[in-house]
């Protein structure tokens, strides 16, 4: 169920009118549960053996867990992490890998044909499973009791609003608020309309009409020049953050509607001064995911510079793995493990940890560059992201970085790009105006009567009504 549908928009107030009617804490998590599974199985009810597998794992597992003595406890962990990244190796990366081996012996002119699953991906198998394996992790470390109430934590595991594409949340953070009654919030609750409404404004009026254009040049990228590559490969920077980050915007206003605070996700990213800034705003509960499960654990920081180089490379390089079965996602990165390695070395990756012009209505020239050129490599490193093979990134990269860059002929019409730059550079506009806070709309206008606020957020709507597409478009970070 895509949250830009029609069900959706029956799905919700059906289930928020249920929840706030009951009467105790178990009936609300009994109809968030119930909810997050009807919400799961819409795209493909098998989807839901999947899920139900690793909620009845780890519940019990933790369980085991907690009781047993520290040999057992790690065999007990590690049977967790075998079962839940067995299932996402076996879905997400089998083929790839028989793909990988079949190209390695024809190298050495070793001829075979393997078998390969025909398989759909499931969808959001990458988040819910690294969300039961910090849950295990944890409770193995100390960090959490494992619950004792099934329904609880299956809410947790499947809460449908960050369901199959975060925020990863862990369970420190959002199993304890399903283990207590949630009481109606208005102030709560009129927050998460806004939040809603900045991130279908990222999604349908950005995202959506950015793709049009990157699906357009991208699909036939020889027959563009460049300039135009250039372009689609900045709007497809601006398509993924709009596109995900609004739904992530979706998720966390859905949930408050139903008194239940997730993590922020994204904190204005592209306003970023250096790499090391970027991936502190960009998918945040992944980035700190790994920090927390692989980076620290490996030695972090505390530990000698090439193990500090080791590190950041594992992952970057594990972080690109887990976005596809591919190897343009492993050079990305890659790429951005590049990126990083000079802010290591001169011990300069923290030094940018307040917002940008934070007293300031305006960035410094300073500032400006910083951006700039950060938002330059990131797009940059995008385009193998966005690339069907690395072959394909890398003539792309190659026709932007000739002399085709200054040619600006293409038989696309000037006038709805323009109006889309229009769009964007008042998108940036906003993002810029509430930097400082959760999300753009989060105080802006606020202070304001609520007729100047209520004709902008009806200004927002019309707008949103305006651009949308007639048919459905799916999150990019569906197919993660």
């Amino acid at each position: 169920m895509l949250f830009n549908s029609l069900d959706f928009a029956v799905f919700l107030p059906l289930v928020f009118a249920l929840y706030w009617l009951s009467g105790s804490k178990k009936t609300q998590n009994l109809i968030l549960f119930l909810a997050s599974l009807i919400f799961y199985g819409w795209w493909n009810l098998r989807f839901l053996s999947l899920i139900l597998f690793s909620i009845l794992l780890d519940f019990f597992l933790a369980k085991k867990i907690e009781k047993s003595t520290d040999t057992q406890k790690k065999w007990l962990l590690y049977l967790s992490l075998s079962a839940n990244l067995g299932l996402l190796g076996v879905f997400k990366y089998f083929n790839f890998f028989i793909d990988s081996f079949v190209e390695v012996f024809a190298f050495f002119s070793v001829q075979f044909s393997p078998t390969h699953l025909n398989i759909i991906l499931p969808v959001g198998i990458s988040f819910y499973t690294f969300q039961t394996l910090s849950y295990s992790i944890d409770v193995y470390r100390g960090k959490i009791k494992a619950s004792n109430d099934f329904i609880a934590f299956g809410s947790f595991v499947s809460f449908f609003p960050q369901l199959v594409a975060g925020p990863i949340e862990r369970a420190t953070n959002l199993l304890p608020q399903f283990q207590q009654k949630r009481v109606f919030n208005y102030t709560q609750s009129v927050d998460g309309l806004r939040q809603i409404l900045w991130g279908f404004i990222k999604k349908v009026v950005i995202a959506d009409h950015c793709a049009v254009y990157v699906n357009m040049i991208y699909a036939d990228y020889t027959e563009y020049s460049g300039f135009w590559l250039l372009m689609a490969s900045v709007l497809f920077a601006f398509q993924i953050y709009g596109d995900f980050s609004g739904y992530s915007d979706i998720a966390i206003g859905t949930a408050k509607l139903f008194g239940v605070s997730l993590m922020q996700n994204f904190a204005f990213p592209y306003f970023s001064r250096d790499i090391a800034e970027f991936w502190r705003r960009w998918h945040i509960s992944l980035s700190t995911w790994f920090r927390d499960y692989l980076y620290i654990p490996l030695g972090g920081s505390k530990t000698s510079l090439v193990k500090q180089i080791r590190n950041t490379f594992a992952v970057f390089l594990v972080s690109g793995f887990w976005h596809g079965a591919n190897f343009t996602f492993i050079v990305w990165g890659g790429l951005n493990a590049l990126y990083f390695l000079p802010l290591l070395l001169g011990k300069k990756n923290r030094r940018h940890l307040d917002v940008v012009a934070q007293h300031s209505s305006f960035a410094s020239l300073k500032e400006l560059y910083q951006m700039a050129t950060t938002f330059l490599i990131t797009t940059l490193a995008w385009v193998f992201f966005r690339a069907s093979s690395v072959e394909q990134a890398c003539l792309i990269l190659k026709k932007i970085c000739s002399f085709s860059l200054f040619n600006m002929t293409s038989s696309i019409s000037l006038k709805p790009f323009a109006v889309l730059i229009l769009l964007l550079f008042t998108f940036l506009v906003v993002e810029w105006m509430g930097r400082a806070d959760r999300y753009a709309l989060e105080r802006l206008f606020t202070t304001y009567s609520r007729a100047v606020r209520f004709s902008f957020y009806a200004l927002l709507i019309v707008v949103i009504g305006l651009f949308m597409q007639t048919t459905q478009t799916s999150f990019i970070y569906f197919q993660f």
